[in-house]
């Protein structure tokens, strides 16, 4: 199976983890800091981050399972771009409880922001078969896999008997009824090429 992850490998993903958590301990709020990024971005970039996805190979399709929970359908995104990129992205977004009264977040642990996974397809993929079900906070991508080529038969080729050769035999005949020539020759010329 070829599908690789676009963006990110496991060593890098590792270090841009603990990287945001530590601007995030250091980050004042929305308004950005010579020493890193605000706060928004830092919760964006954890929340695209922290996407995982399991990738299943069947004989007939591929399947990414994605966790979404609390999502709906109309907050998530699958698309194919050129090359046999499937995307997967959407929006986590916070209910607004802040405008009631009296109510403050003591504490936010769930993700919000937005989320993006690439995948690379192989060339079996078939981007015009793809179907995505999101059921009980899991978002199942389906892409099928286009048949496999028929073994190409043998090509029969028709051997033709060469134009030359016999416009080379009728003008040898020629030439050796006009010179009069012994028939020794007449096969001579022929076999030397000087007809």
């Amino acid at each position: 199976m070829d599908i690789s992850l676009m963006g990110f490998d496991s060593p890098l993903l590792r270090n841009l983890h603990h990287i945001l958590e530590a601007t995030e301990d250091n980050a004042t709020g929305n308004k950005p800091t010579n020493s890193g990024p605000t706060r928004a971005y830092v919760r964006d970039a954890r929340a695209m981050v922290a996407t995982p996805v399991d990738v299943k190979e069947y004989s007939n399709s591929y399947v990414f399972v994605v966790d979404m929970p609390g999502l709906k359908s109309g907050d998530i995104n699958v698309q194919v771009e050129e090359e046999n990129v499937v995307v997967i992205s959407g929006e986590r977004k916070r209910e607004h409880d802040e405008e009631k009264e009296g109510v403050k977040y003591v504490r936010m642990e769930r993700r919000i922001g937005k989320f993006m996974r690439k995948f690379s397809l192989p060339e079996n993929a078939n981007t015009d078969k793809i179907s995505a079900i999101c059921q009980d906070g899991v978002l199942t991508v389906t892409v099928e896999k286009l048949p496999p080529p028929e073994p190409k038969k043998p090509k029969t080729i028709q051997v033709q008997e060469s134009r030359w050769v016999n416009d080379a035999f009728e003008i040898w005949v020629v030439r050796c009824s006009h010179k009069q020539s012994s028939a020794l020759n007449c096969v001579s010329a022929i076999t030397t090429g000087g007809y």
